[in-house]
């Protein structure tokens, strides 16, 4: 992190986090749901002028409304709303080029699956398709104040470029992973299913592959084929 940067902050709480990263950037946006720790989130902050406070719930804020926009983000997640919330940032905030923050660790190994690995599904898929993802270390619960039942992990992430008609490689990707038991082909919708095989067979997969044996990038190309025959 830099003096250039502007940081976005979800969930600050009391604001010990908030605090260091205003040490370190040019602004910072935090945004927070709960209004009981505001008053003490704007007590810790009050001699901060370059940080910003947003009350709001973080999986509806209007993040485009931030001026000027966050480049990255940096989060202790709440562990309730951090896989639709990382998604939904992957998905429409493409001005954070970076984000790291804290999850269960549960959830980091979801977010950051590889093909072939019992963790691998549609949403490891699409959020691989949007960002490098790496699973920087492992936080155990004495860390904590009281602490979890659950270990915790620090996820970084880096903006990958948007794949063409992500709507249709996401309508794919969501449609492959209905029934894991099926094969690919019988998860697609009818009328792609006969051009199916061929379109794998380009990719180096047989006619009875599985969704959770394909890359991100395969279902990417795999849509590009069968694009004509699915909604965006």
């Amino acid at each position: 992190m830099t003096e250039d940067d502007v940081v976005l902050e979800i969930g600050p709480g009391r604001g010990a986090l908030t605090a260091v990263l205003a040490e370190r950037a040019r602004l910072v946006h935090a945004v927070e749901l709960d209004p009981d720790v505001l008053p003490a989130l704007r007590g810790t902050l009050e001699a901060r002028e370059n940080v910003l406070v947003h009350e709001g719930d973080a999986l509806r804020f209007d993040y485009a409304s931030l001026m000027p926009r966050p480049n990255k983000m940096v989060a202790n997640l709440p562990y309730n709303v951090a896989s639709p919330l990382v998604l939904r940032l992957l998905e429409e905030a493409a001005f954070l080029v970076e984000m790291r923050f804290m999850v269960q660790l549960e959830v980091a190994r979801r977010m950051a699956a590889r093909e072939g690995t019992k963790d691998y599904g549609a949403y490891a898929t699409l959020v691989r398709l949007l960002a490098d993802v790496e699973v920087a270390h492992k936080v155990s619960p004495q860390v904590f104040e009281p602490p979890p039942r659950v270990w915790s992990a620090v996820v970084g992430m880096r903006r990958r470029e948007t794949p063409k008609e992500y709507a249709r490689v996401k309508a794919l990707v969501l449609a492959a992973f209905r029934s894991r038991r099926k094969r690919l082909v019988n998860n697609l919708p009818e009328p792609v299913r006969g051009a199916a095989p061929r379109a794998l067979a380009s990719l180096g997969h047989g006619p009875d592959a599985r969704a959770e044996e394909l890359s991100p990038q395969d279902f990417a190309a795999l849509a590009g084929a069968l694009s004509w025959g699915l909604g965006a």
